[in-house]
C-alpha cells in the first residue's frame, strides 16, 4: 500500500505534466492567433481600412465572456484578454500604415 505523502507527490507530478502540455498548447495557439491579428493589421493598413471596429469588438468580448463562463473562467480576464489582443491588432495597423 502507497503511503499518502508518496500518492499526493504523484498526483501532483501528473499534474504539474498535465499544465505543462497545457502551457504548450497555450503558447503555439497564441502564436497562430497573433499571426492571424499581424496579418489583419497589414490588411488593414493596406487597404486604409480602420483599425478598430467597435461593433465587432464588443460582440467578441460578448461572445468570449459567454465562453469563458461556460468553462468555467472568469469573464472578466476573457475581456481583459480579448482587449489585448484588440491592442495588438491596432498595434500592428499602426506599425503598417507607418
Amino acid at each position: 500500500m502507497t503511503d499518502p505523502v508518496t500518492l499526493a507527490a504523484q498526483v501532483l507530478k501528473e499534474h504539474r505534466a498535465s499544465i505543462d502540455r497545457l502551457d504548450a498548447i497555450l503558447v503555439y495557439t497564441l502564436g497562430e492567433r497573433f499571426k492571424h491579428t499581424q496579418a489583419v493589421g497589414k490588411l488593414k493598413a493596406t487597404h486604409d481600412l480602420p483599425p478598430s471596429d467597435p461593433s465587432r469588438e464588443a460582440a467578441q468580448i460578448e461572445r468570449l465572456e459567454d465562453l469563458a463562463r461556460q468553462a468555467d473562467l472568469d469573464p472578466e480576464f476573457a475581456r481583459k484578454f480579448l482587449n489585448f489582443i484588440i491592442a495588438e491588432v491596432i498595434q500592428h495597423h499602426r506599425k503598417h500604415q507607418e
